[in-house]
């Protein structure tokens, strides 16, 4: 059995506003930058690194047994 959840009017209002919001920064931070900010896998790939310059799958390659 499955429920259809519908959108109310103020809560598609909210998420367009998030959305156009979110854009916005994004181009404001772009422009403080001087470039574009990475998009996609490179993106995720780049926000993944933590303080020691490893990123998340190359924390994960285990040593072989």
């Amino acid at each position: 059995m499955t429920t259809k959840q519908t959108g109310t009017n103020a809560g598609d209002a909210a998420a367009k506003a998030l959305h156009e919001a979110t854009r916005q920064e994004e181009r404001d931070v772009e422009r403080a930058k001087g470039s574009d900010l990475k998009k996609g896998k490179d993106r995720i790939e780049e926000r993944s690194r933590s303080s020691d310059g490893r990123s998340a799958g190359e924390k994960q390659d285990l040593p072989a047994r």
